[in-house]
């Protein structure tokens, strides 16, 4: 019988390890069948109880990378969401891009009067005459979760400036609905209270097969931190010229070439970025 090993998992709970679970997140980034094999062979002499999921992750990753980098991009998708930080902008650019792609205009940071006071909404969505005020909650570490307080307090602003809007008849658009989204999760009174007031929750798994990861795996939006041709210090100059998504590196070799990035490296970044977001359509 095999032995039994409990690793510690980002939020600080402890977890019974399953290769089985591995496996899938491996096959889900795309890894032929003998890499998943060699992978997990590397990996079996060195876990031990108490080993931390993340340390478990850049082992996988590592190997993952030798074999094949645009599989190794679409399994850092979580951690690479993470290094969007420290401030909570890019993830927001990132909400708005989903959107966008699945027909929404939409506005970043806006202003809007509420009935008693101003509120800045970090995204604004509209379809069909239908308009939805967007707030985003980024953590950078795994440890974050939203718990009740978020919602209830963002559903109170949502009211202030749902009265103001739909009594104004200036505005063209009714404001429908109240989103709150998050790269974490939510506790199950945060799910609980949203469901019962109608304001829409979107977190890395939530709802089921249709969070963060599923729609960023489905339309191939992924943020610019998934790249293994990038160093850090690289993705980061890049998010500072309003860079966030891969895709959008197709249209920007000149402000690669601006923070310092050879022409031969260009070529190798493009080269990934065609297969990440070919990969995704498959």
């Amino acid at each position: 019988m095999e032995k039994q090993i409990y690793i510690k998992k980002g939020n600080d709970e402890m977890e019974l390890f399953s290769f089985e679970k591995l496996k899938h997140s491996l096959q889900y980034a795309g890894a032929p069948k003998n890499v998943i094999e060699t992978i997990i062979h590397g990996i079996q002499p060195v876990i031990y109880d108490g080993m931390s999921s993340n340390e478990i992750y850049k082992k996988a990753f590592a190997l993952l990378k030798k074999h094949n980098k645009v599989c190794a991009s679409r399994y850092s998708l979580k951690r690479a969401i993470f290094d969007l930080g420290p401030t909570g902008f890019p993830f927001e650019r990132l909400v708005a891009a989903l959107l966008k792609e699945k027909g929404y205009k939409t506005e970043v940071s806006v202003i809007l009067d509420g009935a008693c006071v101003t509120h800045e909404i970090d995204v604004l969505a509209e379809k069909d005459g239908n308009v939805y005020a967007i707030e985003c909650k980024f953590h950078s570490d795994a440890k974050g979760s939203s718990n009740v307080k978020v919602p209830l307090y963002i559903n109170s602003r949502f009211l202030d400036i749902q009265e103001q809007w739909n009594t104004n008849s200036k505005n063209k658009t009714h404001l429908k609905q109240g989103w709150l989204v998050t790269n974490t999760r939510f506790t199950e009174d945060a799910i609980n209270y949203a469901k019962c007031v109608g304001l829409t929750l979107l977190s890395w798994d939530y709802p089921k097969n249709n969070g963060l990861k599923a729609t960023i795996d489905s339309m191939a939006l992924y943020p610019v931190t998934t790249l293994t041709t990038l160093t850090k210090k690289e993705k980061h100059q890049l998010i500072e010229k309003d860079v966030v998504l891969v895709k959008e590196l197709i249209n920007a070799s000149d402000k690669m070439k601006n923070i310092g990035i050879s022409e031969k490296r260009i070529h190798r970044v493009l080269d990934e970025v065609k297969k990440l977001c070919d990969i995704s359509q498959l």
